[in-house]
């Protein structure tokens, strides 16, 4: 399946990518933490890694762990602003639960 990004995501990767000044791309992983167990890790990648496993979405690459795969395969990103609040949105399909504040899930 793979990881997507939307046009929104996209283009916010592009400008940080732009603005940091270097960079090839995004890593998407997740680690142990939070109520509910996982959290979602996004940054920048400057050399991929041999194991990272790699995807291009709407011109931008994303790499991901192998480990971190079997959570978030299939996942699309979206960058969204609510009022004064704004960030990635992760729309996963493997997710069975999420906490109330939206900061961590499990699978």
């Amino acid at each position: 399946m793979g990881i997507s990004l939307t046009e929104n995501a996209a283009q916010h990767v592009e400008s940080y990518l732009q603005e940091r000044g270097k960079g090839v791309g995004i890593r998407l992983a997740v680690k142990t933490t939070g109520c509910s167990g996982l959290m979602y890790v996004l940054e920048p990648v400057d050399e991929p890694s041999q194991e990272d496993i790699h995807f291009s979405s709407q011109g931008v690459e994303v790499y991901v762990d192998p480990k971190s795969l079997v959570y978030v395969d299939g996942t699309e990103m979206d960058y969204v602003k609510q009022g004064l609040n704004e960030g990635f949105e992760f729309r996963n399909p493997n997710v069975q639960a999420e906490c109330g504040c939206g900061e961590s899930f499990t699978v």
